[in-house]
């Protein structure tokens, strides 16, 4: 009787006189290795005989044997195969009707004790497979604890091709179901209408997620779900704070917003304006369909039925070209008299525009606004100089953020940092009242003091430009007031006061 006569048998399929060699083996020497391994292998055989739903009592039967011979960690071989059988049942009972995930449940009970290559194409097997139906069981963060995602290999974190489709890869699609479940919470009743979140298990997982946002920035999702799990930790009166570091990192995304906007659920203004600042953004219009449709509902709870059906043709054009079926509220909005007598536009920009400030408001409120004076503006390249005091001036590209800015205005600003050879980026900017206090303004009133032939003057220590000069015919000694702006100047490397306005 030997390993070799065994597996003979097996070869030509006589896998029953091959079990009983095997079992008697056993019996003579139960520690033998080689008889374990023997027997394994039988076991094996009829593991790919019964990998079908239907057969699923035998093939546990088979399966807990393999386990039962307690075979050490090094031997590998018979795990690796078996688990091409073990994924192959798990898809198949998923692929039924109504999905008995108690049969799920203890083929995994059982394979935690097996010693399966990792990382390994039939480990990532094993992932898929009980990854399949994930939504509906219960033991999925403790399957995937279990399996580790640190075992993922690098063609896992690949997209794969499906009929011809591109689809997510296996590890973005790891990470993604991790964060629902966390997210969803497990069930503390019966009937899984009560739910708790485990935040300690946030906390541990943000970490591993933190690395796949920053080693994977072309995955689209992970960020957006960090971003939930960081809600998920605030309380209530500090959500928003524990949000808002990283929100602002991902501004430029327009789920950003829209997670904002669930933020203050009870604040319709807020959330009318985090959608068109989330709008405002370029983004393909296939992520657009769900954000579009709910603007498209505020727009007809507001009564602005042109606005509204712009929306819904944008949302209709989108699913007509992939062929995905329209919702019923698109479809009962269609056939109401209102959508039938609006003009749609070609687009909704000038309302975005009209509305997402209030939207950056919110983002960077804990940033101090500083108040700053218009002292130049380059309408061709949409940049503008400003002035603060004697220590911060410089220039800064207005497009985007204010319309016709003009010499004099008053703008309440927040800085993004520090400026570097007098430019600055800017996170928010709108015009201030007139009467704001600030070091770069100053009201002069006083005689005017010609300097001829230049046509140039001073009213005390104002400088007078020629063009007020000549467009006033302005004469030496006139009484003048008006506005005047700290401004340096160059060729005498010192600060004066300029006016802006005569009145």
């Amino acid at each position: 009787m030997s390993f070799k006569e065994i597996k003979e048998l097996r070869k030509v399929g006589k896998l029953e006189a091959a079990l009983q060699m095997a079992n008697q083996a056993l019996e003579a020497e139960p520690d033998n290795i080689w008889n374990k391994r023997a027997a394994a292998w039988v076991y094996y055989d009829y593991l790919k005989k019964f990998s079908q739903p239907d057969s699923f009592d035998a093939f546990k039967e088979n399966l807990i044997k393999i386990k039962d011979l307690q075979l050490p960690e090094d031997e590998k071989m018979v795990f690796d195969n078996s688990a091409w059988q073990i994924g192959s049942i798990v898809f198949g009972l998923q692929k039924q009707e109504n999905v008995d995930y108690g049969k799920i449940n203890e083929l995994f009970d059982i394979i935690k004790e097996f010693h399966i290559t990792k990382p390994s194409e039939s480990y990532s097997f094993i992932y898929k497979a009980f990854h399949k139906g994930y939504q509906n069981w219960s033991k999925y963060l403790e399957f995937a604890d279990w399996w580790n995602f640190e075992n993922f290999r690098t063609e896992d974190y690949l997209k794969e091709e499906f009929k011809e489709k591109k689809i997510m890869s296996i590890a973005e699609q790891a990470f993604i179901a991790y964060s629902k479940k966390l997210i969803e919470g497990e069930a503390v009743d019966p009937f899984g209408q009560k739910r708790a979140v485990d935040k300690e298990k946030i906390r541990t997982f943000l970490p591993q997620l933190d690395k796949i946002i920053d080693e994977r920035p072309e995955y689209q999702y992970p960020p957006y779900f960090k971003a939930k799990l960081l809600l998920v930790l605030g309380d209530d009166e500090n959500i928003l704070s524990s949000f808002l570091p990283f929100a602002k990192q991902k501004r430029n995304d327009f789920w950003v917003w829209e997670v904002i906007a669930e933020i203050f659920p009870d604040d319709k203004e807020i959330q009318f304006a985090c959608y068109c600042k989330a709008l405002s953004l370029k983004t393909p219009e296939d992520f657009l369909v769900k954000l579009r449709q709910t603007f498209a509902g505020m727009l007809v709870e507001r009564q602005m039925y042109n606005e509204a059906k712009t929306e819904i043709q944008k949302v209709i054009s989108t699913r007509e070209k992939h062929e995905w079926k329209l919702s019923n509220q698109i479809t009962q909005w269609t056939e109401q008299d209102w959508y039938k007598l609006a003009t749609a536009k070609k687009n909704n920009r000038e309302l975005y525009l009209k509305y997402y400030r209030k939207a950056e408001e919110i983002l960077f409120q804990d940033v101090k606004e500083e108040v700053i004076v218009v002292e130049f503006v380059n309408k061709n390249k949409s940049i503008l100089n400003f002035v603060k005091d004697k220590q911060k001036f410089g220039f800064f590209k207005y497009s985007g953020l204010m319309e016709t800015p003009q010499i004099g205005d008053l703008l309440k600003v927040r800085f993004n940092g520090e400026g570097q050879s007098g430019f600055f980026k800017i996170l928010t900017a709108q015009r201030a009242e007139m009467h704001q206090k600030t070091d770069a303004i100053k009201y002069f009133k006083g005689a005017f003091k010609v300097v001829s032939p230049q046509n140039f003057g001073f009213v005390e220590d104002v400088f007078i430009e020629p063009k007020f000069t000549q467009e006033r015919n302005l004469s030496d000694g006139q009484l003048l007031k008006g506005r005047a702006i700290l401004s340096f100047n160059k060729k005498k490397n010192e600060w004066g006061w300029k006016a802006i306005e005569l009145k």
